[in-house]
């Protein structure tokens, strides 16, 4: 018994999270638009989903102070309280409270003396709340203090529901309480006299203690729709016998719903649950009695007019929910199909996809080896579907950006109210895809650089009023692919980065030297340095250059890049470059000094022979350049550049790779083709090595280094730079 309460209670914490980041999502579109009345009843879902959950599990703290909430969101329904900007943050503060009172319960351990602390945060939320609704604790809502006590018994009466239930008898079995249902039934409205009904209880030589005989009758006095009265009896709706007769019709008010549904389900009978004129469970009676009519009378008895019949619901209504449905049919769209699958499952398929990619190498290559050509055509065949089943486990995998993107909504409308601004977040490529295990670990460094824009980028309203801009800033994150990797882009319309301040300020710090030459992006991108700021105070966002290496540590070892660009007055461009995937990759395999090294093929532009007079120029250093097509080419000699010995005579490649905007040549000893990489991750021991971004095992059981292209590339034009600065001649060709 206690396991499956635990159960149930362990799938109320995952839902009312949802909720509340539901909640959350609603308050910020209803604080963009006000009058949107569709969202604001989806909050009010919420919210009353929450209450209606929790109460029955007496989770007495968490109905006392969404009860408040609750109370708010309906006099904004009504019309009697105007949605304003200081409503919406009272409210989302009330979310955050509720999500830390159901932390508290979930996890009492991790409160580790927080909980006086909540309490009087909860207390003044309490009162802030009763302020807003014009009531007072005790004048029929829940008390201010009531943090300590039980749901309200009370609540706006609009009219008297009629309610019939049978309990299952396997009711005290399941670890179900039928009074716990009748509390939270007290908490929707005044409970009149309950009838309870006992003749089900056998003589006591038969009674078993552990079987549930009650029923009961009564009446309740509310405002709440049937699927709020229904919710009560969530948890045990498929073990009792339940029948709610409404207030009198509410015809208009079903028909206006019926008419704002979405086009998702053309059946009536979901449309009138959909619209609160039935519920499930009288539905599920229905199709049940229908089905029965069918096998016995071989009649076809229309579901609307069992409905009606059944549970009174008026003509009219069915009428419309008809018309609903005929008009749905014609304009549906067929509906995706989703399976909700646990992430470590996820991760065990792609180990086991990347372990057979290596098996099936290495079965391909015995083939090879032994010049069999019906064998290695079938191992080719092998290596296909592999391939295939590669790409699809690796899809499974993928993620839209846009639920990272959604969370930053929230951090620009409260740093914009804390610090008196005005400011509009916009989104565009939410739905571009990427790896789950990247989308995760891109929040924090993100989050930075947003908090970053907000603070320090933006100028006040009166500064831009000043310099002619519009008063409310704009701060905007983008996300698109290119050239096989993922882009994204923090850009903000503020103020500006000065780069004479930033260079002044290296100077002062010792990162530059004085009279040293460099070009703008040089001197921006010393923002990223350890320690480096221009922030004139200290505050818990302030300064773009705060933590900022902590911002490119985190992406580069994401096999990531970042880079920044600015105009004084018009804002500025944080650009991260990031894999696909972290897992499974497709490689470009060379040879350099007798080691196997892997490309990521879609850096991979092109590979011209380097003649012999060009690497004659070249010599043994690691860094030099090359004409390359009328262009000078920075290259790495990678042999040179790891430190193996350089062999003159024989034939050398260069491939040239792009990362982002930026071209570089690498000098091979042979090219040995496209190859399939599975990415292990390098130990400790050797995250120091520079261009180097992990490791794979061959099919012939070697391993093989994988090159950090963006390291190498970006030292190439450092390279490049500096032999301009010294004059010196690149070579006339390959």
């Amino acid at each position: 018994m206690t396991s499956i309460l635990d159960q149930a209670a362990g799938t109320f914490f995952a839902e009312a999270r949802e909720m509340l980041v539901q909640m959350e999502d609603c308050l910020l579109r209803l604080d963009a638009e006000p009058g949107d009345r569709d969202t604001l009843d989806a909050l009010f879902r919420s919210a009353h989903t929450i209450k209606g959950s929790a109460g029955l599990f007496g989770f007495d703290h968490v109905v006392s102070f969404t009860h408040e909430v609750e109370t708010l969101l309906d006099r904004v329904r009504d019309g009697t309280i105007e949605l304003t900007a200081p409503l919406v943050a009272l409210l989302l503060r009330s979310a955050d409270m509720i999500g830390r009172l159901i932390g508290a319960v979930e996890s009492p351990a991790a409160e580790d003396g927080t909980g006086a602390a909540r309490d009087a945060e909860s207390r003044a939320l309490l009162e802030a709340l009763h302020a807003a609704t014009g009531t007072r604790p005790g004048d029929g809502t829940t008390a201010a203090g009531g943090m300590a006590g039980g749901a309200s018994t009370t609540a706006q009466a609009t009219g008297t529901w009629h309610i019939s239930v049978r309990f299952g008898r396997e009711m005290f079995r399941n670890g179900m309480d039928p009074l716990a249902f009748l509390r939270y039934l007290s908490t929707l409205g005044d409970l009149e006299p309950v009838v309870t009904l006992d003749d089900a209880i056998p003589a006591a030589e038969d009674f078993d203690p552990e079987t549930c005989y009650l029923g009961f009758e009564m009446r309740l006095s509310t405002g709440a729709s049937r699927e709020a009265i229904e919710e009560a009896f969530s948890f045990v709706r498929e073990d009792c016998d339940l029948r709610l007769v409404p207030p009198g019709s509410r015809v208009e008010a079903y028909l206006a719903l019926i008419e704002q549904l979405p086009e998702a389900d053309p059946r009536l009978g979901e449309i009138l649950v959909a619209c609160g004129a039935v519920t499930r469970a009288e539905l599920d009676r229905a199709l049940a009695t229908q089905a029965r009519t069918r096998e016995t009378e071989d009649v076809q008895v229309p579901i609307g007019a069992l409905l009606a019949s059944e549970t009174g619901v008026p003509a009219q209504v069915v009428e419309a929910a008809a018309a609903r449905q005929v008009k749905t049919r014609e304009t549906r769209a067929e509906e995706s199909r989703l399976l909700r699958i646990g992430a470590d499952k996820l991760d065990g398929l792609i180990n086991l996809v990347g372990e057979l990619v290596i098996a099936g190498a290495g079965a391909n290559l015995l083939a090879q080896r032994a010049r069999d050509r019906p064998l290695t055509e079938a191992t080719q065949t092998v290596l296909r579907l592999v391939e295939d089943i590669r790409n699809s486990a690796l899809q499974l995998r993928m993620v839209q950006i846009g639920e990272t993107f959604n969370r930053y909504r929230r951090v620009v409308h409260d740093v914009s109210k804390s610090l008196g601004k005005q400011i509009e977040l916009t989104i565009s490529g939410a739905d571009t895809e990427l790896d789950k295990s990247v989308v995760e670990r891109i929040g924090d460094p993100l989050m930075h650089l947003v908090r970053n824009a907000l603070d320090h980028g933006i100028e006040m309203p009166g500064e831009r009023r000043a310099a002619g801009k519009p008063e409310t800033a704009r701060v905007s994150l983008n996300a698109f692919h290119d050239s096989g990797s993922i882009v994204i882009e923090v850009i903000d319309d503020g103020r500006g980065l000065d780069r004479d301040r930033i260079l002044r300020k290296a100077i002062e710090r010792g990162l530059v030297e004085a009279g040293t030459s460099m070009s703008d992006s040089e001197v921006l991108n010393l923002v990223f340095e350890a320690g480096f700021s221009t922030a004139e105070r200290v505050t818990d966002l302030s300064g773009r250059g705060v933590g900022m290496d902590v911002v490119r540590r985190n992406i580069e070892a994401l096999r990531g890049s970042v880079s920044l660009s600015s105009r004084v007055g018009e804002g500025t461009r944080v650009t991260i470059r990031l894999p696909l995937t972290l897992a499974i990759i497709d490689g470009f395999l060379v040879e350099v000094a007798g080691g196997s090294y892997v490309l990521p093929l879609d850096m991979v532009r092109e590979c011209v022979d380097l003649r012999p007079e060009a690497a004659a120029q070249l010599g043994d250093a690691p860094l030099g350049c090359i004409d390359l097509h009328g262009e000078v080419l920075p290259v790495v000699h990678l042999a040179a550049w790891f430190g193996r010995p350089v062999v003159a005579s024989g034939r050398r490649s260069v491939v040239v790779v792009r990362f982002g905007e930026n071209r570089a040549g690498l000098v091979v000893d042979r090219l040995l083709g496209e190859f399939q990489t599975v990415i292990k991750p390098l130990g400790k021991l050797f995250a120091h090595l520079r261009g180097i971004g992990g490791s794979t095992i061959l099919g012939s059981g070697e391993v093989a280094l994988i090159l950090d292209v963006p390291a190498l590339v970006a030292s190439a034009a450092r390279g490049a730079q500096a032999q301009r600065k010294e004059e010196q001649t690149c070579p006339s060709s390959p």
